[in-house]
């Protein structure tokens, strides 16, 4: 299986050019069974990296264009009746797919986002009074344009908490970029495609292998301890003064749970059937940076959301104590 894994990251670093642990990032969340969203500038590759992943997995793949007249009946779907059987039908949604891509998410409005509330959390949606349960493995892919552009609603909190990673691509470098404007000869349209790599059997077969990663007490506790500093308290003597300049939305167990799976994701592309610290450490900032969004009071002043995971990591590694 590690070298299906490998195999599998090689082959989405060759499309996805330049950006390798990101690349890494959005495979962890899969093999971790999470979703994934990715917020940055348009045109930064979001997403060349949804489809390469699905392709490359072998899973069926729908994108939809979330856009301001978007209603939730265009994505999960809708009962239509037929005058011939004198019944109703179901037409279904994209959202009845393996991988489904919410493109420019944050440009629909809060009615719509909610559409997808209970397929993430329950892999199921509710359509007339009647529940259909979704495709296995089912994986929702989000993107999202910076929240200073025009015609963007932000998410709530509750939607946000349902994606186990926020990710960024960032700007090529400079060998990175001229071998995608060198790619770029491509007549209009095209993409550059991902060979098939795995099977639908075989991805599901290394997520149950992650979830049988061992993890010891200590890193239970580790993980506890990083969740009780983000809701003001403290599990160590050396942590006071932190927990003090922590003003922020506090880690649910939910969150808990998603650092748990997804550090065993990260350990199990290490090839390692156990957790370490750093497992933890590799994955804490994606996991929980879009979870602990600062009050209102502490929004203006210079400690980031970011300086401070960085320093909780780093205050509550067991290695460090």
């Amino acid at each position: 299986m590690q070298e299906a894994s490998n195999a599998i990251l090689k082959q989405i670093e060759s499309v996805v050019l330049g950006k390798p642990h990101e690349c890494r990032l959005a495979l962890t969340c899969i093999l971790a069974q999470g979703h994934l969203l990715i917020e940055d500038l348009p045109g930064m590759g979001k997403t060349t990296l949804a489809h390469t992943l699905a392709e490359t997995l072998n899973l069926s793949y729908q994108r939809t264009q979330f856009t301001s007249d978007l209603l939730p009946a265009d994505i999960v779907g809708i009962s239509i009746f037929n005058t011939n059987r004198q019944a109703f039908e179901l037409h279904k949604g994209p959202i009845f797919n393996q991988v489904v891509l919410a493109d420019e998410i944050n440009r629909a409005s809060p009615k719509t986002q909610s559409a997808l509330l209970e397929a993430m959390e329950e892999q199921q949606v509710s359509i007339d009074g009647t529940t259909y349960q979704l495709p296995t493995p089912f994986f929702v892919i989000a993107t999202q344009n910076p929240l200073f552009h025009a015609g963007t609603y932000p998410l709530p909190e509750s939607q946000l908490d349902r994606f186990m990673m926020r990710i960024s691509l960032g700007f090529p470098d400079v060998d990175a970029e001229k071998n995608i404007l060198n790619s770029s000869i491509l007549k209009k349209g095209d993409n550059p495609s991902a060979m098939k790599i795995t099977s639908v059997e075989s991805l599901l077969s290394m997520q149950e292998t992650v979830q049988q990663v061992h993890a010891s007490e200590i890193i239970i506790e580790y993980v506890i301890a990083l969740c009780h500093v983000s809701r003001g308290k403290s599990t160590t003597g050396n942590t006071k003064e932190l927990v003090s300049k922590i003003s922020c939305n506090p880690l649910s167990p939910r969150a808990g749970k998603a650092i748990l799976a997804a550090a065993k994701a990260w350990a199990f592309i290490d090839n390692r059937d156990y957790l370490l610290p750093d497992d933890v450490k590799a994955v804490f900032y994606w996991v929980c940076e879009h979870r602990l969004v600062l009050n209102v009071q502490e929004q203006h002043s210079n400690i980031t959301v970011s300086e401070q995971i960085l320093q909780l990591v780093d205050v509550l590694n067991p290695l460090n104590r």
